[in-house]
């Protein structure tokens, strides 16, 4: 009963702004969208096998929103047979199933993996009774990690929401931005910045975050040039536009974000969210997701570049859940070609692959559930 009080006043909360917030699980495919063509590949390197220690320093942690296998396979083709995920040779599958629903919704699946708990489709960083759970990157902070949040999305997002924030719901933005401000993250790069700086209650929370010693900035090419201290970038006004809009918004936050972190001597916890995987697939577009997949792809070169030099660094990629259902139903390797069909513009139940590279990576591999994801990087980064 008092989950369902809960959710009803959070829902009755809502303002315009959510319809704005979710305006993507109501976009449509144009034909145009259906068969991605392929462009010219970009080249993949792959790196050494070889680490400098039997467990992490530090975590970086990819979440490709919706990504199931044949969004990786899409990817894979639409490269021309390679990506920098086959660098990441230890390989399970995660079961994503919510505490209230055998399909889980970004939500619940977030949560599941910062916190270690199965909880309700809509929950953010709390159990089914709305407790509060810390997340992993709350206990890394508490150890003295530095730890870091980046997104493609909104920052206030379902899935970095529930790293940083306790809300029953998940479209509770305004509330949720005001949790990043009770917490020390060293960096968070996203959009959202509508629920820091346009608020129903009229605080500022970019200048409070300032007042706390972040530098505030909005424009990705200042963010890129800084090399440390503590960084709030809010690079749009709720979400990043599309790959023609936001360019290589999501490699150039994630080097910036490894760039800051890196300064902190007992290591450090980094996740970083390839969002709108899952918005081509709620929009049934081929083109939507292979764009996407291909730039989270180049966001994970990033990530391994620093782990190879590094040796010290477990990279872990999975998703939250598969969404649309994505049959690959024609492509070409030789020219990038991909055509699907969607089952469905919402998401599904399968298991998504989970792939690791790094020290640690060994405790990746097989069928598990997505909280045993959380419980295996806790222990092998906090040694709990």
């Amino acid at each position: 009963m008092l989950q369902k009080l809960f959710l009803l006043f959070a829902f009755c909360a809502l303002t315009f702004g959510t319809f704005a917030q979710d305006a993507y699980l109501n976009a449509e495919s144009e034909d145009t969208d259906k068969v991605y063509q392929g462009k010219p590949p970009y080249e993949v390197k792959m790196y050494p096998q070889k680490f400098k220690a039997e467990k992490p320093k530090n975590i970086i942690f990819l979440i490709g929103d919706g990504m199931g296998v044949s969004q990786v396979f899409s990817g894979i083709t639409a490269n021309q047979g390679h990506l920098f995920l086959e660098n990441l040779r230890h390989i399970g599958f995660s079961k994503t199933q919510s505490a209230d629903n055998y399909i889980t919704d970004s939500a619940a699946g977030g949560t599941a993996l910062s916190c270690g708990v199965k909880t309700y489709n809509g929950a953010i960083g709390v159990n089914p009774d709305t407790v509060k759970v810390k997340s992993i990157l709350e206990e890394a902070e508490d150890k003295g990690l530095a730890t870091g949040l980046v997104s493609t999305s909104a920052i206030t997002h379902a899935t970095p929401a529930s790293f940083i924030a306790h809300q029953p719901s998940r479209n509770m933005y305004e509330a949720i931005a005001t949790d990043f401000l009770k917490t020390d993250i060293d960096v968070f790069i996203g959009g959202g910045n509508d629920h820091f700086t346009k608020r129903k209650d009229g605080r500022n929370l970019a200048k409070e975050l300032e007042d706390k010693g972040y530098t505030y900035e909005t424009d990705i090419t200042k963010i890129a040039q800084i090399k440390s201290g503590k960084l709030a970038g809010l690079t749009a006004g709720v979400h990043n536009g599309r790959m023609e809009e936001r360019g290589d918004m999501l490699p150039v936050a994630t080097t910036t974000a490894l760039n800051i972190l890196d300064n902190n001597d007992k290591g450090f916890f980094l996740m970083v969210e390839g969002s709108q995987i899952d918005w081509g697939g709620h929009a049934s577009s081929t083109v939507y997701i292979v764009e996407d997949m291909l730039d989270f792809d180049q966001t994970i070169g990033k990530a391994l570049e620093f782990a190879a030099k590094d040796g010290e660094t477990l990279v872990l990629v999975t998703a939250d859940h598969e969404t649309g259902g994505m049959a690959l139903t024609g492509g070409d390797m030789n020219t990038g070609m991909v055509k699907a069909d969607f089952p469905t513009t919402g998401h599904s139940a399968v298991m998504v692959p989970v792939f690791a590279y790094g020290p640690g990576a060994e405790e990746f591999i097989g069928i598990m559930e997505n909280t045993d994801i959380h419980d295996k990087m806790k222990k092998l980064l906090l040694g709990k």
